[in-house]
């Protein structure tokens, strides 16, 4: 969802406060989008100081316009935060708190161009960096068997072999061009009945997570975002779907550098998922990076309130 034009941030408050930025210090956020939670993380207390990452061309000219502003307070790098290692010297550290909103944006998803949607025709691409494979040669590549599994790991679709088959077959007849002929090709199929969300969504999905190697740069992020972290440090996640969100539990809970702070996800109030649905399947979980891999886990009374609108799962 945008306001005013920009993309509107989800758990914006519930970020802010989970990372501790009240406080001050120096904060990462991978995941730049159009800035709204570098904005507020900014205007959280004046001795904030923010660095940011996007992998977006359009999201890192939006940065570069905002670092115009704001001087030596906020700073823009281009990267994809999956290659986290790899960008360490020049982000700086060490980081009192980092942010990852994972998943894709509102802008991404409302240009047609992009070809993320299937409300809209828009070119078979998917692209989040625009230098990458585009889904329509990725798809060129791809067998039946293996475009059903991405469909099946990474949408959780059953009926993943079927719907590859339908893919592949408007793709060789020439009846594939562009996001509304994928989402045909997959209605084609039949038997959907009445779904709560439309049949396209989740092997939209699916393509997507495939496309931009999404899992594979969480993980790598996961692993690598320690280094820069201080200890005591905080790292938040948001996700969006289930796939994502096993990732950042499972690390949290099974790696000994990381005390979980939130022991159920959090999720948006009643006001914000009626005013942004894209905060409707958004889960946030924190964790601090332990000096000592063996501390034991104590509790956080402002996290704790918060924590106690999540869910369990």
């Amino acid at each position: 969802m945008t306001e005013g034009g920009r993309h509107a941030p989800v758990l914006l408050s519930e970020c802010i406060e989970g990372l501790g930025a009240a406080a001050g210090g120096r904060f990462l956020d991978l995941t730049f989008g159009r800035g709204g939670h570098t904005r507020a993380l900014l205007a959280s207390a004046p001795n904030v100081r923010v660095v940011a990452v996007d992998r977006d061309p359009e999201a890192v000219s939006a940065g570069q316009a905002l670092a115009a502003q704001q001087g030596e307070r906020f700073r823009m790098v281009e990267g994809n935060f999956g290659e986290l290692a790899a960008l360490g010297a020049e982000l700086g550290g060490p980081f009192q708190g980092v942010l990852a909103d994972i998943g894709v944006s509102s802008p991404q998803i409302d240009s047609p161009e992009r070809g993320f949607s299937f409300r809209q025709a828009g070119p078979l691409d998917m692209r989040m960096d625009r230098t990458s494979e585009s889904l329509e040669t990725w798809l060129r590549r791809q067998d039946e068997t293996t475009l059903a599994d991405v469909i099946y790991h990474y949408g959780e679709e059953r009926r993943s072999r079927r719907i590859a088959r339908a893919i592949l077959e408007a793709l060789a007849e020439g009846r594939l061009h562009t996001t509304l002929d994928l989402r045909e090709a997959v209605m084609s199929i039949g038997g959907w009945g009445h779904p709560r969300i439309d049949p396209a969504t989740r092997t939209f999905q699916a393509l997507r997570i495939a496309i931009n190697d999404e899992l594979g740069a969480l993980e790598r992020m996961l692993a690598a975002v320690r280094a820069l972290l201080a200890p005591g440090g905080r790292l938040a996640v948001i996700t969006f779907h289930s796939l994502e969100d096993r990732l950042v539990k499972w690390t949290f809970r099974d790696d000994a550098l990381w005390q979980p702070l939130t022991r159920r996800p959090v999720i948006a109030n009643e006001a914000e998922r009626a005013e942004n649905p894209r905060a409707r399947s958004a889960k946030l979980r924190v964790a601090t990076r332990t000096a000592n891999p063996d501390a034991g886990t104590t509790g956080d009374a402002s996290l704790n309130q918060i924590e106690d609108k999540g869910e369990e799962i």
